[in-house]
């Protein structure tokens, strides 16, 4: 039996359709862990407005699910806000302006996704959004701001529609951390991770875990 390799780039034989994220990387200020898959042949141009000058980072975690058409909008979309005019003069040849101190512009900060996050067709996360592990993003939304753990949000702008377990199971699966096992344990752990009867993966995970 083959064993998954988080280094491959095409996880799909004979399709290359969809990859996964981190053996393609090129630019440090990305971050993302294994088994992250995007479905495109390219992740990189999904990251759009991400000036090395600003050096603010895109974090994504493990086992993450991108679907086509999403973007990932750093914080060089940003225009100053503060002034009469938002016109970025001081990005074009020829206009006699500095560029503005950093705190003139409405930095967000880092992008961070946490792990096991299913992203939507088409959905556009904004600078600084925080999004938490298990969380799921409805196609052709807007994000900004925190998503909590096992949230399902959607829309524009993106609002809560549900959380996906009761609490109790969160608080479960957080301490857990199934992402941060080793292949071959997560292997096993399939029957588990993909079980509908979810008093029964709550006991199991509580046995697990004590």
């Amino acid at each position: 039996m083959s064993r998954p390799d988080p280094d491959a780039i095409h996880p799909i034989p004979g399709y290359e359709g969809e990859i996964y994220v981190k053996p393609t990387l090129k630019n440090p200020n990305i971050t993302v862990g294994d088994f992250t898959y995007i479905a495109d042949s390219e992740f990189e141009r999904h990251v759009t407005h991400h000036y090395p000058f600003l050096n603010d980072r895109l974090i994504i975690g493990k086992f993450c699910q991108i679907a086509s058409g999403v973007e990932f909008v750093m914080n060089g979309a940003n225009h100053q806000m503060n002034a009469v005019s938002t016109f970025p003069f001081y990005t074009l040849q020829g206009w006699a302006m500095d560029p503005p101190a950093p705190s003139d512009l409405p930095q967000k900060g880092d992008t961070v996704v946490g792990n096991d996050v299913w992203i939507g067709q088409n959905a556009v996360i904004l600078p600084g959004t925080r999004i938490g592990d298990g969380a799921i993003i409805g196609a052709s939304s807007v994000v900004a701001g925190e998503v909590a753990p096992y949230t399902v949000v959607a829309g524009n702008p993106a609002r809560v529609i549900r959380k996906r377990f009761d609490d109790a199971l969160i608080a479960l699966l957080l301490e857990w951390k199934w992402w941060d096992k080793e292949i071959d344990e997560i292997n096993r752990l399939i029957p588990l991770l993909t079980c509908s009867d979810l008093n029964a993966v709550a006991q199991a995970i509580r046995r697990l875990i004590s």
